[in-house]
């Protein structure tokens, strides 16, 4: 039963009940406060009369007290039910009459993306394909949702997204891909509903539970994402410890070339300023190797882009070149040692996470309520105990990737007390937690609708730049001698290349900051190159050129 329904019978109901009742009022009051009696039938019309405001006949006046009153109480009732319907049955009438409805179909549409459900994570997706200018279809099969939708100017359509009929009258053979994000059972339905209308076009899912995505490509989807999964490599790729781990295992780099983390906080030093400014080669001698910005590891950075708060400068130099900059940016420069990281929660984020870090070499210890394979300490996160043993006083990041934010806030108010230097790094369930966290003291937040609607984005957009999320720093130790003749300038032009050489090895000594313009290659020289693995592998390439010549 609808609420309008509802209404309407509860109002009919009182209304029966008042005029049964008054009208046994009246005929009682008119033989014994009157004397002048009236059958049952006279008293209902007396009352219907005074309902209606159409008047009294030959009854009135009355001479009683009593009476009179009891006329008084007939009439109020009657203005009270006249105004009780104009709000149950007028206004839902009207609102109903000139509410706004969306369209059972968006013809004529070509190269759209059609989305199937309204989610958190569908409405970010939607506001990054917007900011593209990329043109969409919305399904939805709630009549009331899709027509509030449509009020506030979404290219919606009502319909059931599983029923092929209405795909195609969202013109799914002239999509470009389809996106469904509903029940996991659902979307299975969807995709073979899409498959059936347009065979060749391209669907891509998300699944709450990470195992129903095997499900949804044998339905025929083309690419299945978990919402958990992506946001746990999201959070792991935030920890910087992750490049500096493949910095300690694949290159032999002597203690004259150390690397070091510059964070650019509010109200620090670096903020709003840009690299040019700031003159880290010209005053320290250190190299910038690439910088976190917006979760993405980068070796091509703007020198002349003012930094924002978040950004953290990748850092190479010698002991003697970083302690210079420690002497003058102390609480801004962080030096990467043997470092461990806690990871609590080990549901699809956290296993993902744990799948990151690891394939980095990183040291992981994973905190859970339940044990497990790879669970190291069974305990709450919220208990210090459980995090003591887990070493949080000398951690060097915390990830926390639980279900409940506020299991999550009060853990990072716990986390940051027991380590004040600590890097917390939290996962939000509901954008509206966001704020909390940091205030608790959370470094990073990501939330899950956020990260989830941009890589939804970068994915159905084939966007490289944007899939390119867990990119990680590589250092290896390389002979020159391909590279004889040619100047340091030449072989390391710019960022661009995603490579950055950091020293060359001639004659037992590490020259750590040449002349660019002016410094040659020569026959025994050995150099320590930094980049992506791409930048590596270009790098590589270059020395093979120079061996075929």
């Amino acid at each position: 039963m609808t609420s309008l329904t509802r209404r309407t019978a509860y109002y009919l109901l009182v209304l029966v009940a008042a005029t049964v009742g008054l009208t046994g009022a009246y005929s009682l009051g008119m033989s014994v406060w009157e004397g002048r009696p009236r059958p049952w039938y006279q008293a209902l019309e007396v009352v219907v009369q005074t309902f209606t405001t159409t008047g009294y006949g030959e009854d009135a006046p009355w001479t009683s007290p009593q009476m009179n009153l009891l006329v008084v109480v007939i009439q109020l009732a009657g203005i009270g039910f006249i105004l009780s319907a104009v709000d149950v049955f007028v206004v839902p009438w009207l609102r109903e009459a000139l509410r706004p409805t969306a369209p059972k179909g968006l013809p004529g549409r070509s190269g759209h993306v059609i989305v199937c459900g309204y989610t958190p994570r569908v409405e970010v997706f939607i506001d990054e394909m917007i900011g593209r200018g990329q043109e969409y279809v919305l399904i939805e099969p709630n009549t009331e949702q899709a027509a509030s939708l449509h009020e506030q100017n979404y290219e919606v359509m009502e319909g059931d997204p599983t029923s092929t009929a209405v795909l195609e009258r969202a013109s799914v053979g002239a999509a470009k891909a389809l996106v469904a994000d509903v029940a996991d059972d659902e979307n299975a339905s969807i995709v073979l509903a899409a498959r059936e209308a347009s065979p060749e076009r391209r669907i891509i899912t998300l699944a709450e539970d990470a195992s129903a995505t095997r499900y949804h490509r044998a339905a025929g989807a083309d690419v299945a994402l978990s919402p958990r999964q992506l946001l746990g490599r999201s959070l792991a790729a935030q920890v910087p410890v992750a490049a500096a781990a493949n910095v300690e295992k694949q290159a032999t780099v002597e203690p004259e070339v150390d690397f070091a983390e510059l964070i650019v906080s509010r109200h620090g030093p670096s903020q709003n300023h840009s690299l040019r400014d700031l003159q880290l080669s010209e005053r320290f001698g250190v190299r910038v190797v690439g910088a976190w910005l917006d979760g993405t590891f980068e070796t091509a950075v703007d020198a002349a882009a003012p930094l924002e708060a978040g950004t953290r400068l990748f850092l190479a130099g010698t002991p003697d070149q970083l302690d210079a900059l420690r002497d003058e940016m102390a609480p801004y420069v962080r030096a990467f040692t043997s470092q461990s990281i806690i990871l609590a929660g080990h549901g699809d984020s956290g296993q993902a996470a744990w799948e990151s870090l690891r394939a980095v070499h990183a040291d992981v210890t994973v905190l859970d309520l339940r044990d497990g394979e790879r669970v190291d300490v069974v305990g709450d996160v919220r208990d210090p105990d459980a995090l003591q043993a887990c070493g949080i006083e000398g951690a060097s990041a915390f990830i926390i990737a639980v279900d409940d934010d506020t299991v999550a806030t009060f853990a990072t108010l716990i986390a940051r007390d027991l380590n004040p230097d600590l890097q917390i790094l939290v996962r939000a369930h509901d954008e509206t937690a966001v704020q909390n966290l940091r205030r608790a003291g959370a470094d990073f937040v990501q939330a899950l609708p956020t990260v989830c609607g941009r890589m939804l984005a970068a994915t159905v957009l084939e966007d490289e730049g944007h899939l390119s999320r867990d990119r990680q720093l590589n250092v290896v130790r390389l002979p020159a001698s391909p590279l004889v003749g040619e100047t340091l300038r030449n072989v390391d032009p710019d960022a661009q290349t995603n490579y950055t050489v950091l020293a060359v090895y001639r004659e037992g000594d590490f020259l750590t900051d040449p002349d660019e313009a002016l410094f040659t290659f020569e026959t025994d020289d050995e150099v320590i190159v930094a980049g992506t693995e791409d930048g590596i592998q270009h790098f590589r390439a270059r020395l093979e050129d120079g061996r075929s010549t």
